[in-house]
């Protein structure tokens, strides 16, 4: 981890690339929010909205490894498994692309169903 534990840091023959953890909250968020399936992330007493979904996130990073663990409510109807595991291979897959780091664990905690009333 880099000097400043609210950064993920890479150095690199230019110097070092150092990218916050907020921001790498926000790309697994949007990950999440674009499965099938999922209605929304919780901080684990409130559904979150669309302005604050990278609160139901929660990172941790050791050498250029991360570690995810999100806060889910499902669609009614949904196979809860499927959906998690849809959700942990999007998140890897784009925390991976779009930092260069390697994801080694997405804990996917199912905290309810949306039953689809308002």
């Amino acid at each position: 981890m880099g000097e400043n534990k609210d950064y993920i840091t890479h150095p690199d023959e230019k110097g070092s690339i150092n990218i916050s953890e907020e921001v790498v909250s926000v790309i697994a968020a949007t990950a999440a929010l674009e499965t099938d399936g999922i209605a929304g992330l919780s901080s684990g007493k409130e559904l979150l909205g669309k302005k604050n979904p990278s609160k139901g996130v929660r990172i941790a990073v050791e050498d250029e490894r991360v570690k995810v663990d999100l806060w889910a409510v499902v669609k009614l109807g949904v196979s809860v498994n499927r959906v998690g595991q849809k959700v942990q291979e999007n998140v890897a897959a784009a925390i991976e692309s779009a930092t260069g780091f390697t994801v080694t664990e997405v804990n996917v905690h199912i905290v309810g169903i949306n039953l689809g009333k308002k």
